[in-house]
């Protein structure tokens, strides 16, 4: 039943990073990857409200490792830091990796202390 749970949550978790991704790069003429981050920074702050929430397993499994798994994308993350690095835009890729991490856990640390402050 988990393994269930996770491949709905990853179902619908992965085409939504896809559009999301698509539609915030659309908005910017700039090599930088604002749709990767995107995505980055709201997964983790769904996690770590998730992580505060009081759920049980069966929807930690469906939102955390599914959803969550397949809306972030630190794979694409690096691939693209690696692309900025190659193509002469260091400075891009450095700021591409400091806003992910730095946004990132920022994000997830808000959505943490969000629910617990509302179910505290």
């Amino acid at each position: 039943m988990t393994v269930l749970l996770i491949a709905i949550g990853a179902a619908i978790g992965a085409p939504l990073r896809y559009v999301t991704d698509r539609a915030v790069q659309a908005r910017h003429g700039s090599p930088f990857p604002w749709g990767t981050l995107a995505v980055n920074v709201a997964g983790s702050l769904l996690l770590g409200a998730l992580l505060a929430a009081p759920v049980g397993p069966a929807v930690t499994a469906l939102l955390g490792t599914g959803f969550c798994g397949a809306l972030t994308t630190w794979s694409t993350l690096s691939y693209e830091t690696l692309r900025l690095a190659r193509t002469g835009e260091r400075h891009l890729a450095y700021a591409n990796v400091a806003l992910s991490v730095i946004a990132g856990l920022g994000a997830a640390l808000l959505g943490y202390a969000v629910v617990t402050a509302l179910t505290g």
